[in-house]
Formats: structure tokens, sequence, C-alpha cells
């Protein structure tokens, strides 16, 4: 490969997809994006893709807005839709959590967001299947629901290819090259790939790829489990998404009666080798999300066991991701860390790199994203609910 690249995006998650699809958009002339196995084969295809706005940060909460927007706006954009389900999100809380939600709320709103508490009168109407008991407050946001995370990111990685970009599939990166203190590009199973900009959004295996070439990443790989349930016929079922922080649990909507159910936080978390782990799910884990999704939805009592699985969580110290450029490293950019938000943030994270690479411009509050900051002491401190760990 002696072809010489403007850009090189390793890795096609929703956030390399995106990425480079807005590189392309931006007017870059040559982009190449790399990936070890097929889009989305990592966390993000895995992902339960729900889709909310609920974070303690101005920042999170306008990204994951602009992404709703993208979403919706796809199937015009890019010719393919990436499955968005404006079915709306519920979030369960309990006393303990009722101040920090409504100062959470109030903010949000200020930046845009249509959230607000739910009477009791309108739970009983519009959550007929939930057992109230302990359950405080209900915070509601009707653009919320859920998205197909293949189809996201495999719409991006076709408009990336509609715009003239070039995909490079099952050839993986194994190193950043580098020279003095610039990044020149990559070595792949295939060869030297050189460019002008590198951007590591290979998720839980960035780490690896970094410091393999001597670049540092506080990174955690976190195995984290999903199951999919059939409910039975006949019983009310919910078509929106939930978190439950009652009873720490999530559930998404598939269709036909099946809904993915997983663990929320608080929660213990598996430090693991993204190269080597479990992929199949413990039975305690499925035992213990099948007991309090029952006793807080009565009508998922006998639910049939569809599938079970784990995944990665690529996790930064501060559960927010690493975007953008680092002082003193030139030539490269972090788009990894996603630490479970991932997928909602990606496209609207995916357009703002594209456009800081691009033009050398970036708005204030998502520069903060930057690796720099664990240097500066700017680590991101949750308000509402504590950061995860």
């Amino acid at each position: 490969m002696s072809k010489f690249y403007d850009v090189v995006v390793v890795g096609s998650g929703i956030t390399g997809a995106s990425t480079a699809y807005h590189l392309k958009k931006q007017g870059v002339s040559n982009v190449i994006l790399i990936e070890g196995r097929t889009p989305a084969a990592g966390g993000t295809g895995k992902s339960a893709a729900i889709i909310r706005q609920h974070y303690t940060t101005p920042i999170l909460a306008r990204l994951t807005k602009e992404s709703i927007g993208m979403l919706a706006t796809m199937p015009e954009e890019l010719g393919a839709s990436g499955g968005y389900v404006r079915a709306g999100w519920y979030f369960l809380i309990s006393d303990d959590m009722v101040r920090g939600a409504e100062k959470n709320v109030a903010m949000q709103k200020k930046n845009g967001i249509d959230t607000g508490f739910l009477t009791e009168s309108e739970i009983a109407v519009q959550l007929p299947w939930l057992n109230p008991e302990g359950v405080a407050r209900v915070v509601h946001e009707p653009d919320g629901g859920y998205a197909d995370p293949v189809q996201t990111t495999e719409a991006y990685v076709k408009g990336f290819r509609d715009l003239g970009g070039e995909v490079l599939i099952g050839v993986s990166a194994r190193r950043v090259l580098t020279e003095g203190n610039r990044v020149k590009g990559i070595e792949t199973d295939d060869g030297e790939v050189l460019a002008d900009m590198m951007v590591n959004a290979a998720g839980p295996w960035a780490k690896s790829l970094a410091e393999f070439s001597g670049i540092e990443m506080q990174m955690r790989a976190v195995r984290e489990q999903d199951s999919v349930w059939e409910m039975r016929s006949g019983r009310p079922l919910p078509s929106a998404s939930i978190s439950n922080a009652v009873d720490s649990i999530y559930i998404r909507p598939l269709g036909e009666r099946r809904f993915v159910v997983g663990r929320g936080f608080p929660k213990a978390y598996e430090d693991v080798d993204p190269f080597n782990y479990k992929q199949t799910a413990d039975e305690s884990f499925i035992a213990d999300v099948l007991a309090r999704l029952e006793r807080r939805f009565p009508p998922f009592v006998g639910a049939k066991r569809i599938n079970s699985y784990a995944a990665l969580y690529d996790v930064t110290p501060d559960w927010y991701p690493y975007v953008g450029p680092r002082r003193g490293l030139e030539g490269y950019a972090d788009a990894c860390g996603g630490s479970g938000h991932g997928f909602k943030l990606g496209p609207a994270i995916g357009r703002r790199l594209a456009a800081w690479i691009a033009d050398s411009k970036v708005e204030e509050d998502f520069a903060t994203l930057g690796y720099d900051r664990l240097a500066n002491g700017q680590q991101f401190v949750q308000a509402f609910g504590g950061n995860r760990g």
C-alpha cells in the first residue's frame, strides 16, 4: 500500500464510520476507513442502542440531541435508515435521586431538550405494566427511543463510499507509525498506510494500538452482558426504552414481543483482555436480570430467554469519551472511550470531529473531550448519579 491519504480512520464502529463519512462530506479528498472485521463488529453491533438525552453535563446532552436529529434525517441525507424509532424513553428513579433529577431536567430543558416528569395519572395511563412500588418519579423524553446500531453504522459506511471514500475490510491495524512527535500512518496486516492524520476509533482495541506504539492511553476494556427475552402473548407491552435506576436494569424493545434487558449502574465491572474474553453471558447474570425484570414489570413473568451474550465497553477514567487531537502529538486524533454511551453520541461526535480535522476549528465545549484533560486535571464529574466505576 503505497498510496498516501489525507486521513486514515481505524475502526468502523459508529464513531469511526460517522467520522469517515463526515470527513468526506467536509471535502477531505483522500480518506480511508480500515476495519479488521466488519462494520459494527465490536461493541457497536451489540449495543442496546437506547436513545436518551438524560446526561448530567451539557456537552453530552447536546451531543445526543444532535445525534437524534441526525438519525431522524438519515434516510434523506444518506438514502438509508438507521432504524431510529421515536418510541420515547422513561427513567424510573427512587426518592434519593429526585433532587438531582430535578436539577438535571432543568439543565436539559435549558439546552432545548423535550423532557419532564410524569404525573401520577400519566404514569398510570402510560405505564400500565409497571409495579410502582419504590418508584418516586418517572422522567419522560418523547424524542427518546432506540435505533438499529448495525444498520446505522452500515448507512454511514455506505454514505462514505458513495462520496468516494475507500473502505478496507478484514485488514487489522497493528501499530501506529510515528516519527518523533508526529504520527505518519499505521502498519496493517497488508503493509503501511501513510497519512497526514490518523484517527484512532478502534474502541476497546484503541489502547493496545496506541500503547504498542508508545502513545499513552488510559482505558479499560470491560465485559458487558445483555439478554433477550420474549414476553407471552396477550399481555401489555412497553413500547418505549426504559432505564430503571430503582432496580438497576434497562429494557429496549426489539419487536415481536422481544426485549433486550441488561444491568445498569451500580454494578460490578469486569476488566478483561479485549482479544480474549468470554462472549457468552453468565447464568448468574441471567437469573439476576430476570428476577429484577419480573419484580418491576409483572407482565414479564414467565418470559422466555431467546439469547444472551457479552460485549465490551471501552472505558475511560471519568466514563466520558476521548475525542480530538492531543497536545505535542501531530497527526493523531482520538475517537474512542465511549464507556457505554458511544452509540447515541457517535453520529454527532463523528460530525464535529470531522469539522475539527478539516477546518482546525472546534467549539470550546467539544474540545473539553480531548485526552489532554487527564493531564490538565479536568476530568468530568457527573453531577447526578456519580461516575460509574
